[in-house]
């Protein structure tokens, strides 16, 4: 009998819009928990849901492994997971059952599973991990498999069923995550269909992109940001941790391409500078894209990003209204978003930026204030979306008496306000389609005035200008027709939140 088949629930074809852009990654959690587990003497085995065609495949590895533990862990290191979406739930439950139905002991861990433990120990689950899972569910199993299930009450970082307890459920004492990440060894990607992968990104990209991360959590403080997992803690690998994984990977599974999955990639620039100059020694270059602060983006830290082998920087521009970013506690200045592209393209990295509309208290002059920076910043790419309140969030607790019966988006191109936000929900779906349109065009522009010809050599280009000019338009007219009555408004009941010391020893 097996030990542990570990699986998580994110199926992509779930999920139309990840669908069309086809750009999967390997449950990287998921891989972390395998190998720790395996270090420890455990069997495992994975059911990797991210290119499966649904839960029926999940029962046919419940009949092929029989495993004594089954454990739902989810990719706390993947956005996607982080959205807590619906659909995923409900796969989550419909595996967590099955599961049970075969008699497995079923322990499930996420961050939508420490939103809502009641929910999934309603369907099968037994135990619910909180937090950092590693250390939590080793010392469980152990427990388990000793045959003293009474120890759990003991455990740090666990939700279990108690009809004695104030809501029928018994949190243990809190567990702190890990300061030092080597101690992890690296992901079991031994487990996982690379070649699926590989496949299926050649044929949507013609190329091949895995995921890596140097550090866990974030120590800011944008207060829409939910971090049920880490919290405020964040944690570094060392430089040669990273680049020796960066080596294997390099030589054994041979990406053209690393997405760092982490919240905050190379807070101090030393650190990056170190990670360079460890990647040269040990010949693991392989271009990769990040995601990171732009007030991150020193002289110091970009030259250190571009001799490590960054091509792409994603960053949470947010808003182009600055009463907008410190409603949001963002601590950034728009002037400091103009720099940052200006020193990502000056060393020929690409800047990309996450735009978030709908945050109360923005009004339509805050909006245009947003379309504005980006045609004056031209980023190479931009990510959509409108504010979307998770528990644990200060945000949340802001507009929590305004959520209805909806309080999680199906799947990531849901995009439904959930609280009274300014507008309602068509205006901010039309404001998505109509920006990211307008910044391509304008991307097309600048590229014919660089190549020293003008929109009227591009017939094609015209007559999309033509029709941009009505989508704007027409964006207007909802704009009256989608109004909130009563909109909520700018509340900080709160002071000001200290901005973390980057000259500290974040471990």
């Amino acid at each position: 009998m097996l030990d542990v088949l570990l699986a998580h629930s994110y199926f992509l074809r779930y999920d139309q819009k990840q669908v069309e852009k086809m750009r999967p990654y390997p449950p990287l959690a998921t891989l972390y928990a395998a190998s720790y587990l395996r270090s420890v003497g455990y069997s495992v085995a994975l059911f990797d849901a991210m290119l499966a065609t649904g839960e029926h495949e999940f029962e046919a590895a419940l009949a092929t492994y029989a495993p004594r533990f089954v454990v739902l862990y989810e990719d706390n290191f993947n956005f996607l997971s982080k959205m807590c979406l619906t659909r995923m739930r409900e796969a989550a439950c419909t595996m967590s059952q099955a599961a049970h139905r075969r008699g497995a002991t079923v322990i499930a861990s996420g961050s939508d599973v420490t939103d809502h433990p009641e929910i999934y120990l309603q369907h099968g689950t037994q135990y619910v991990i909180l937090g950092e899972p590693e250390h939590t569910l080793r010392e469980l199993l152990d427990a388990l498999r000793a045959g003293q299930p009474a120890r759990a009450s003991l455990i740090p970082g666990l939700v279990l069923p108690d009809p004695q307890a104030p809501g029928g459920l018994h949190h243990t004492a809190r567990r702190n995550p890990e300061r030092y990440p080597d101690v992890f060894p690296f992901p079991a990607w031994d487990l996982l269909d690379v070649e699926r992968y590989r496949a299926a990104w050649m044929q949507a990209h013609g190329f091949f992109s895995l995921n890596m991360v140097s550090t866990r959590g974030c120590p800011f403080h944008c207060n829409w940001c939910a971090k049920p997992i880490w919290g405020q803690r964040y944690a570094m690998r060392s430089p040669a941790n990273v680049a020796a994984e960066m080596a294997w990977i390099k030589q054994h599974l041979r990406p053209d391409h690393i997405w760092f999955a982490d919240d905050i990639f190379g807070l101090r620039p030393a650190w990056v500078a170190e990670l360079g100059r460890e990647v040269a020694q040990r010949d693991a270059a392989i271009p990769f894209m990040i995601q990171s602060r732009v007030d991150l983006m020193t002289e110091d830290a970009v030259a250190g990003l571009k001799q490590a082998g960054c091509v792409e920087v994603w960053m949470g521009a947010e808003s182009g209204s600055q009463k907008i970013l410190d409603a949001m506690d963002k601590g950034t200045q728009v002037s400091q978003i103009k720099l940052a592209r200006q020193r990502l393209k000056h060393a020929g990295i690409k800047a990309c930026f996450f735009i978030q509309f709908g945050y109360p208290g923005e009004t339509f002059e805050d909006i245009m204030s947003t379309v504005q920076l980006v045609r004056e910043t031209l980023p190479d790419n931009i990510g959509i979306s409108v504010s979307y309140p998770l528990p644990g969030t200060k945000f949340h607790d802001l507009v929590k008496e305004q959520l209805g019966p909806k309080t999680n988006w199906v799947d990531s191109n849901d995009l439904a306000m959930m609280f009274q936000g300014s507008y309602q929900s068509p205006f901010y779906r039309k404001l998505h389609r109509v920006l990211h349109r307008d910044l391509e065009l304008r991307q097309r522009l600048s590229q014919l005035s660089t190549n020293g010809h003008g929109p009227v050599d591009d017939v094609a280009l015209l007559a999309s200008l033509d029709h941009l000019s009505h989508e704007w338009l027409d964006l207007g007219r909802l704009e009256v027709l989608h109004r909130s009555e009563a909109p909520t408004t700018i509340v900080k009941p709160y002071g000001e939140l200290a901005a973390p010391d980057l000259s500290r020893d974040w471990n």
